[in-house]
């Protein structure tokens, strides 16, 4: 909130001073929209996080104000469609491609739309400052509560102690019904994790003593959490001693601090003493503390590429598409048929249809309902605030309010919704635009019905294709996985760094799938059956992470693991084949 309220209001406010109030829009805009991916973690993860979609916003502000003025309105909406197919199918990669793609249209449809007066170089240079100087915030300022040690990296060590955290709530919960949760709760941890601390560098290397030591607490995570997970797929209960030494490793990296003694677990099964080893090995890597591996597989650009222009990318980028050009089609006829009278701000039209078509904001009818209603609120209250506000430093001051409240109503897309409604109603109207709550509302409410229609359409190909493609990656990293343990391989980090990926992928393809469970049957209809595909998935994972335990101990597999892979490959089979997925399940050898 701190950051919110220091980024969008004081850059308007030094942009009035100067007489560049135009400038000082686009800036805002800028930490406006980088506010919204403003999100807790570490300084290194936010840099890509703030950075790369403020890049892919600058390049939208510039395409989008040469097309603005150079062309006609037909070819202004096939450019603009051009680029929804473009920014729809980077949206597949992840979440950082999807907010890049989302800058990119906005900013081209605000640079196409928006009447300012300098070049579109100017411009994107303002939105890159504004993005900039909310990064910059988010570099220099430490987080609340969160001064032990180095404040720079207290983002990645609540991380870090957070997956201690969480082998320990698993370790508790295994023999009872709440292991599965935990589980996948200690997957989301470890995921942050390595998200915070794999965050761009200027060396290959941590480049100091505290970050290469939260590096090895991490690495030492690893085993901890394998063996847990081994003794949650076994399901006997455990005593609270066996939690005790995890805990204690999460105090020790919040504070910063020696770990002390650790207790040991009993070492009656093979699990507990993989437990008992790997709580050893952490004592040793926490004194020591010589940086470790992140155990991250690196994707190329022919597998980003791969993933924006495959199934999923593709029925992405079309409906983004459609809905972008459609809306930009609409927009254009409106305005050149004088709808808005003397106004130039059929931008909003467009934008907001790139919001609602998102669909890792929620299902979209939920999307569509919370815009309208947000888009009402805040065109209401931003009315009666510009009835009796002193202009233009009353809006002034309502824009930094509004940029402290953005980091909170990011928990509900309305609250978010009414919260930048009147945010942007606010600049614009700082920018020279007269009040326009009325007309916002009703291209807000135009924008909603053409992306319910759009998103309705049936399309070319498979549909489900985000889903299915998530669900093919899954599928692809658990059976790597498991051949590497059935091979018998000692290589425990390319073990390590393939289990990682194996859940990493199935938590993805799991949110994708919930995603779309919840849309209306229409759309729900053509992804049923994944869900149990995934479970059976995530099932031979945690079977595959147990045998690789026993092998590590025994040098064999029982004879109940081989059960349970051939039952979980057999199962998995008729899963596919019910929910009409085409990735064959290979008859893997169960002998090592």
């Amino acid at each position: 909130m701190t950051r919110g309220a220091l980024a969008a209001g004081p850059l308007l406010l030094v942009a009035v001073l100067a007489g560049r109030v135009s400038l000082g829009v686009v800036a805002a805009i800028a930490a406006m929209l980088a506010g919204i991916n403003d999100r807790p973690g570490s300084r290194r993860a936010a840099v890509k996080r703030l950075g790369a979609p403020a890049l892919a916003g600058a390049g939208g502000m510039l395409a989008g104000t040469y097309v603005g003025d150079h062309v006609g309105a037909l070819a202004l909406t096939a450019v603009l469609t051009g680029l929804g197919l473009l920014a729809g199918g980077l949206s597949a990669i992840g979440p950082v491609a999807s907010g890049a793609g989302t800058q990119l249209l906005v900013a081209a449809a605000v640079g196409a739309g928006m009447p300012v007066p300098e070049s579109g170089w100017t411009r994107a240079l303002a939105f890159v400052a504004g993005a900039g100087w909310l990064l910059a915030l988010r570099l220099a300022l430490p987080t609340p509560g969160a001064m032990t040690g180095d404040f720079r990296f207290d983002g990645e060590r609540d991380a870090v102690a957070g997956v201690y955290d969480a082998v320990a709530e698993l370790l508790d919960a295994t023999g009872t019904g709440h292991a599965t949760a935990r589980r996948a709760a200690l997957t989301a941890a470890l995921d942050h994790a390595q998200d915070a601390l794999a965050g761009p560098r200027l060396r290959r290397c941590a480049g100091s003593a505290a970050e290469r030591r939260l590096h090895a607490q991490y690495a030492a995570a690893l085993p901890l959490a394998e063996a847990a997970t081994a003794l949650a797929w076994a399901g006997e209960p455990l005593t609270g001693r066996a939690a005790e030494g995890p805990r204690r490793l999460a105090a020790a990296v919040r504070e910063n601090s020696p770990t002390g003694p650790l207790p040991a677990p009993t070492r009656s099964a093979p699990a507990l003493r993989a437990l008992d080893d790997a709580l050893l090995h952490a004592a040793e890597a926490f004194d020591r503390g010589g940086g470790g591996d992140l155990h991250t597989r690196r994707r190329s650009a022919r597998d980003l590429l791969r993933t924006a222009f495959g199934a999923g990318g593709r029925e992405y980028g079309l409906r983004v598409a459609l809905c972008f050009g459609a809306s930009a089609a609409i927009a254009q006829a409106l305005h050149h048929s004088h709808w808005y009278g003397r106004h130039t701000h059929w931008y909003w039209l467009p934008a907001t249809a790139v919001f609602l078509v998102k669909p890792d904001l929620g299902p979209l009818v939920s999307r569509v309902l919370c815009r309208a209603a947000g888009t009402v609120l805040g065109a209401l209250l931003f009315a009666g605030f510009a009835a009796v506000l002193p202009r233009p430093e009353g809006l002034v001051a309502l824009v930094a309010v509004c940029g402290a409240l953005v980091p909170v109503s990011t928990r509900h897309f309305a609250a978010q919704t009414a919260v930048v409604t009147v945010l942007v109603l606010s600049l614009v109207m700082v920018g020279g635009e007269p009040q326009a709550s009325v007309s916002r509302i009703a291209e807000t409410l135009l924008a909603c019905a053409i992306v319910l229609i759009v998103g309705h359409l049936p399309m070319p190909g498979e549909r489900g294709g985000q889903v299915r493609a998530r669900l093919a990656a899954a599928g692809d990293a658990a059976q790597a996985y498991l051949v590497h343990v059935l091979e018998g391989s000692d290589d425990r980090a390319a073990r390590w760094t393939l289990r990682r990926e194996a859940y990493r992928t199935l938590a993805e393809a799991r949110t994708a799938i919930a995603l779309a469970a919840h849309e209306l049957p229409a759309l729900a209809r053509h992804t049923e059956g994944t869900d149990e595909v995934a479970a059976v998935l995530e099932r031979l994972v945690d079977t595959t992470t147990a045998c690789a335990v026993h092998l590590d101990d025994t040098g064999r597999l029982a004879p109940g693991h081989r059960a349970e892979l051939a039952e979980l490959l057999g199962e998995l089979a008729v899963r596919r084949d019910r929910a009409g997925l085409t990735a064959p399940v290979p008859a893997l050898p169960l002998a090592v």
